[in-house]
């Protein structure tokens, strides 16, 4: 039977979490509706099946996301740069390669480039080999290389990349001066008129902001609200040719 690209399930670990204690929290508001401390009684009922339902729901649109979603998302943030086929490509924070592929299966003679440090908190089964093995099974290994790259200290000389592309990456990076750097790393090898198209559900207002002061011209979109959970925004980064 042949093998099926698996691009895997963002932030395993909250969903987890959300499913066990929605699921918790059910239990607790069906087997005990109330609770007395001193002269205070809590209805738990109505509490537990509330809380726990919104939890499983948030579980399940992660999943959802996870599945389905995040295929319409990467393509909306591949159409938001129009196409050579020629473009050398970097994705900064690939985990298994879905945006490095997806960018891959657009080009003819360009490259795309995957870098990632692959933490196992960020998505299941989040290593090299992983991403590897998809471009393998989507027919654009000969297009792809995957790079242990620290997002803060890339090693590509300056101006190297047409197109940089970002996805739930770098509100992972641990305080605003070192999310900073990763931007002012993205503009400093984006090539004079090329595009980087990053996105994310926090801290996007730090990425215009840095691109702008790095030189930059700069946009943010609200992502489609039906593809995405949590609901994500789209910062457009373009480098002036002069």
């Amino acid at each position: 039977m042949s093998q099926r690209p698996d691009y895997g399930i963002d932030a395993p670990g909250v969903v987890r979490n959300l499913a066990l204690i929605g699921a918790a929290l059910l239990l607790i508001g069906a087997f005990r509706p109330s609770l007395t401390v001193g002269p205070v009684t809590f209805r738990l009922r109505g509490m537990g099946l509330t809380a726990g339902g919104a939890c499983l729901a948030e579980a399940g649109l992660m999943l959802l996301y996870a599945r389905r979603g995040k295929f319409r998302h990467r393509d909306r943030m591949l159409a938001l740069h129009d196409w050579r086929g020629d473009e050398q490509v970097l994705d900064v924070g690939t985990g298994r390669g879905l945006l490095m592929i997806g960018a891959a299966l657009r080009l003819t003679s360009g490259h795309a480039t995957g870098t990632d440090v692959w933490r196992a908190s960020d998505l299941s089964g989040n290593e090299a080999a992983a991403a590897e093995r998809n471009a393998a099974l989507e027919g654009v290994a000969d297009r792809c290389e995957v790079r242990n790259e620290d997002a803060r200290r890339m090693a590509f000389p300056d101006a190297s990349f047409d197109v940089v592309l970002s996805n739930l990456c770098l509100h992972n990076i641990h305080g605003a001066e070192g999310r900073a750097t990763a931007c002012r790393e993205i503009a400093r090898v984006l090539k004079p008129g090329g595009v980087a198209v990053i996105s994310d559900f926090i801290r996007t207002g730090e990425y215009v902001a840095t691109f702008r002061a790095a030189g930059l011209e700069v946009e943010r979109r609200r992502a489609n609200p039906l593809a995405t959970f949590p609901p994500m925004a789209i910062v457009v980064a373009r480098k002036p040719l002069a």
